[in-house]
């Protein structure tokens, strides 16, 4: 039932003009994941119920990859994505020394030191991006140049580096998107707020059910200031006030949208459904008309794992990552001087 709170966030969300586009995929695929037989369970006060520890590792990549051009697998397609990442990891597991020796990758040669998944997306996607057709972000040229720039000059200045290597935050909806490690997230409901723990740097999203206001829009923040509502039994989240310091995404597995630069005109609009014992989709319509030419949605399921165990993510204590790269690109910049005055 819609309540007169409900009303002013969803009268508010059309002020600011962030508007879910129902971008929905194919219902054969959703109901790879929903179950016809599973009633809403619900909390003490007749919410929906998402709470719980759920986890989003997977091998789909967040965009299409270049010449695929369907929005879905087949089922034996997705059997055999599975089974090749397995030989893959098998292989790469094997040979770990060899893999250091040869420096592909220092920090992560055995899949054991990291947590990124081994399958496919249950509902088969080719990519979380389901809108635009084509499975890509319609990011503005200029996003890319700077995204570039930043990227090729990461040892000149801690502000070209990620805001996740500096241990500030995420963001929204980035936090939200899977990483090489530590993809789960917490759910915790009240009667009148949402919190949402997210493992890696440990950020902590405590949303407002209420009808209260967003904040003053001189107030800017690395996730926005957020409010939500029920629609049916939809939680749908929505977020504005965000200023223009962060990435859209921050770990490798956003491939092309990694350094994508956020600004003050960022809204973003979350729905969270969940359809059996053991699933929650997760969509999410993004729109800043700084950054890209149209709005864009992402769409992605949130699987149950009840006896995953979140660890603290201790990210400044011990964080040499910075200062050693700064000084390393330091030493290189010295010997590069040595060489011109030769």
């Amino acid at each position: 039932m819609q309540t007169r709170a409900t009303t002013r966030i969803m009268v508010g969300l059309a002020t600011i003009g962030v508007a879910y586009l129902g971008a929905v995929p194919a219902l054969a695929q959703i109901e790879r994941v929903r179950d016809p037989d599973w009633t809403v369970s619900r909390t003490p006060d007749g919410q929906p119920d998402l709470q719980g520890i759920w986890g989003n590792k997977t091998i789909t990549p967040i965009e299409r990859r270049g010449g695929e051009t369907r929005a879905y697998l087949t089922d034996e397609e997705m059997a055999t994505l599975n089974q090749q990442r397995a030989v893959t990891q098998a292989e790469q597991d094997a040979a770990p020394a060899r893999r250091y020796e040869a420096g592909e990758n220092v920090g992560g040669y055995g899949s054991y030191w990291l947590d990124s998944g081994d399958t496919v997306l249950s509902t088969g996607q080719t990519s979380f991006v389901i809108d635009p057709p084509s499975g890509r972000a319609p990011v503005q040229q200029w996003a890319l140049d700077a995204k570039a720039y930043r990227l090729a000059n990461e040892g000149d200045h801690y502000e070209h580096m990620s805001v996740w290597d500096r241990c500030i935050s995420r963001g929204v909806p980035g936090s939200m998107l899977p990483a090489g490690y530590n993809n789960a997230y917490r759910i915790v409901q009240t009667p009148d707020h949402v919190a949402i723990y997210h493992e890696m740097i440990h950020d902590v999203r405590i949303i407002p059910l209420s009808g209260r206001p967003f904040v003053d829009g001189r107030i800017r923040q690395w996730m926005g200031d957020s409010r939500a509502y029920w629609d049916g039994d939809i939680l749908v989240v929505a977020s504005r006030n965000f200023h223009n310091r962060g990435w859209i995404a921050s770990s490798f597995a956003g491939g092309r949208l990694k350094g994508i630069p956020t600004s003050t005109a960022l809204e973003v609009v979350e729905r969270f459904e969940r359809v059996s014992d053991t699933t929650i989709m997760w969509t999410v319509t993004i729109e800043d008309g700084n950054v890209y030419t149209a709005r864009w949605t992402i769409e992605m399921p949130l699987t149950a794992e009840p006896t995953y165990q979140v660890f603290e993510y201790a990210c400044h204590e011990g964080n040499y990552a910075v200062p050693n790269a700064l000084s390393g690109q330091r030493v290189l910049d010295k010997a590069a001087m040595a060489t011109e005055d030769q």
